[in-house]
């Protein structure tokens, strides 16, 4: 077994990097004159650029290193030497900003913590008889989503490459509806209906666990359609390993996101997941500190039991469940290859939602099992614990960040105790290496900037709940993301986009009100007004991508089309049996490309045929109809399917394996001049787009 799984290696590594810190404490609290400290910054800026040319995990822990530097210099300066002390209220914002940044500082020591070194886990081999693999239950919780959106999730359990009578899948309905007990009883599955409804989703998980009795559980949220080779892939690590508690895969989502709708960009750019999903959980396997996130993982039995199944004083069950896992000395894993897919949410609103539940449940964990305390927890999952529930509290200090440029403009304070030229030396260099290094680090998995949308979106609505989260862990309750809906129109949600639209309005005026302090000032104070105007100008267009993304776009497909590219025969009319490539499908049609020459006499519309889609060595046919054509091009419209026929089309479609990875593997790498564009110019359509649904009932009346 290769050394990067040994239990035990990730010990050497923390060794090293605690050594390495106490060799950068000297370096930055070493005192420099004006002189000196803008020839280093100039000499570090270079040679990062230089740097960054080489390639290797090496050259990756060596700019890490550098950036550590870099930037603990800087909170270092910032503390020791810009903060205000002798004006009110100058101290007050002065001490705010200075907060801010800390915590924004102490969020990237983490993060490079968590991925300085992703472990890139591989599947391990299951023996060769099946007989000798274990038990799995498979459960399906749902409550309030429709059967259209549940039911493809069971064809896709029931299409498992794994023995028969070594699976059980249970849904597990706590909405209590007739169809999905018809539904079950028809495909053969097990039918659980609780009578309460406590503790939401973990009561029905725990539920359920009182009537299951396999070896492992594996759990899908019921939109989440495994694919074929799911437990071939990660049950071997636990064969291997019997320590292991757990094994996390990625949620890969096939529709697009409310970022990614909205703004034109699904599949060009890494969603908003992908980092986690990408590096995070792959950097923290490393730690074994990867934890489960609701679903796509399975768990072994016994260590659930002993915590007493999924924790349920919190919202955010899952996470809570790993902790608990981990302070009874048994082991995570993630394997990153994404093995299921589901639906992203449809809205912003429900977006929004869904991240507020998550922000709070964080925040309750730490507070009433904070992982910095009590057994069982070694120092290296600590803190990749901490950096997870830290990022939740992302709130605050992002809205300090939009409000501090405006400060000094309406109210004339001062933020900071420095000359243009301390500024020039400290400031940029820092900013410049850490979206530098963040680039390299981060470049397949988010590209740069994104991260200022995504972050701005959520700040104003996970500020609250977070600060009660805080103060009363008790409060808040768990909500169900919807999933499965339509947008019949263009709308702005005014009730979700008026916190944007208030800030927007604000730095327009900002400024305006800037630009005629500046013409009104010269010498250093001009220049220091001038440099607060750049981050107000920044602010700005990232306010403007916020409000184009708060622009809902149509979703007129209950079922999104997925392109890809697999082979296929058309039985025609006649019955000829033409070689074909599957282009896209859905739920309830394809798209195909028939190869050689096709005699158009032969393509009927709305006449039943045979679609013969091809997995590995077998082959299964689809009842279809041909509903458009254009030369070797046809749309297919799927009749009515039998359940076998439906385990078919799933398990040659959504469950077919290895069709998410491509997804990931074709983004592109992170160019940070050319994002940066791109943003401005989704802020300028952001404005404009605003500006028109703000006259367009103007011209009405």
């Amino acid at each position: 077994m290769s050394i990067k799984y040994k239990p035990h290696y990730h010990k050497l590594l923390l060794l090293v990097i605690i050594t390495l810190c106490i060799i950068f404490i000297s370096l930055i609290e070493q005192p420099l004159t004006l002189y000196q400290q803008t020839f280093f910054s100039a000499i570090i800026c270079l040679a990062v650029l230089l740097i960054n040319f080489g390639k290797g995990r090496f050259i990756t822990l060596f700019l890490m290193g550098i950036g550590i530097l870099i930037s603990s210099r800087y909170i270092f300066w910032r503390i020791s030497t810009t903060l205000i002390w002798d004006k009110y209220p100058d101290i007050f914002f002065s001490l705010t900003l200075l907060i801010a940044e800390i915590y924004a500082w102490a969020v990237l020591l983490l993060g490079y913590f968590q991925v300085c070194f992703p472990l890139n886990r591989e599947s391990l081999p299951l023996p060769a008889d099946p007989t000798h693999w274990p038990s799995v239950d498979i459960f399906i919780p749902t409550y309030n989503e429709p059967l259209s959106v549940v039911q493809n999730t069971v064809y896709g359990a029931l299409a498992m490459n794994w023995p028969e009578d070594k699976i059980t899948i249970w849904l597990l309905d706590d909405g209590g509806r007739e169809a999905f007990c018809r539904f079950a009883e028809e495909t053969g599955i097990r039918y659980v209906a609780r009578s309460t409804h406590e503790h939401a989703k973990a009561g029905n998980i725990n539920h359920a666990l009182t009537l299951a009795k396999s070896e492992f559980v594996a759990i899908f949220d019921c939109d989440h359609i495994p694919s074929v080779s799911f437990l071939q892939r990660t049950m071997g690590w636990f064969l291997a390993d019997e320590k292991l508690a757990m094994m996390q895969t990625p949620h890969h989502f096939f529709s697009p996101d409310p970022f990614e709708r909205n703004l034109g960009k699904f599949r060009q750019k890494p969603n908003e997941g992908h980092l986690f999903y990408g590096l995070i959980q792959n950097g923290t396997d490393t730690w074994n500190a990867s934890f489960f996130c609701g679903s796509c993982a399975v768990i072994r039995r016994k260590p659930l039991d002993e915590i007493g199944g999924i924790a349920v004083e919190t919202v955010t069950e899952d996470a809570h469940t790993s902790l608990r896992l981990h302070r009874l000395g048994y082991s995570s894993a993630y394997l990153r290859y994404p093995l299921a897919a589901g639906l992203a949410t449809e809205t912003l609103s429900a977006h929004i939602g869904q991240r507020i539940r998550w922000a709070r449940g964080m925040i309750q964990i730490l507070r009433i099992d904070n992982p910095l305390l009590g057994k069982g927890l070694q120092l290296s999952q600590r803190l990749c614990y901490l950096s997870s529930m830290m990022h939740f509290l992302s709130g605050v200090p992002r809205l300090i960040f939009l409000c501090a440029p405006l400060c000094p403009i309406f109210f004339s304070v001062g933020l900071i105790d420095a000359t243009v030229t301390d500024i020039m030396s400290y400031v940029l260099p820092y900013l410049f290496i850490v979206v530098l290094i963040n680039s390299r680090i981060q470049g397949k998995y988010r590209h740069s900037f994104w991260n200022e949308i995504y972050e701005m979106v959520l700040a104003w609505y996970i500020t609250l709940p977070t600060l009660v989260a805080l103060i009363a862990p008790a409060k808040g309750r768990f909500n169900v993301t919807a999933k499965g809906g339509l947008i019949a129109n263009k709308y702005v949600d005014w009730q979700i986009s008026y916190p944007y639209v208030i800030f927007a309005i604000l730095n327009l005026c900002g400024l305006i009100a800037g630009i005629i302090q500046v013409s009104e000032l010269n010498g250093e104070a001009a220049l220091l007004k001038t440099i607060c105007l750049m981050w107000l100008a920044y602010n700005t267009i990232i306010i403007g991508a916020t409000l184009a993304v708060s622009i809902e776009q149509k979703q007129v497909r209950v079922s999104p089309r997925i392109e890809v590219v697999f082979s296929g025969h058309l039985l025609l009319t006649n019955g000829t049996r033409n070689p074909c490539s599957v282009i896209d499908f859905s739920e309830g049609g394809l798209g195909i490309t028939l190869h050689g020459g096709v005699d158009n006499r032969n393509i009927e519309k709305n006449k039943p045929m045979t679609l013969y889609l091809h997995t590995g060595d077998e082959e299964c046919a689809i009842p279809v109809e041909i509903v458009h054509a254009f030369k070797n091009k046809i749309g297919l419209k799927i009749l009515p399917m039998t359940h076998k026929q439906h385990i078919d089309y799933v398990r040659a479609t959504f469950s077919r394996d290895n069709l998410w990875s491509d997804w990931h593997n074709n983004l592109p790498r992170d160019k940070i001049l050319k994002s940066f564009l791109t943003i401005c110019w989704v802020s300028l359509k952001g404005y404009y787009q605003f500006l028109l649904f703000l006259i367009s009932p103007m011209k009405k009346k």
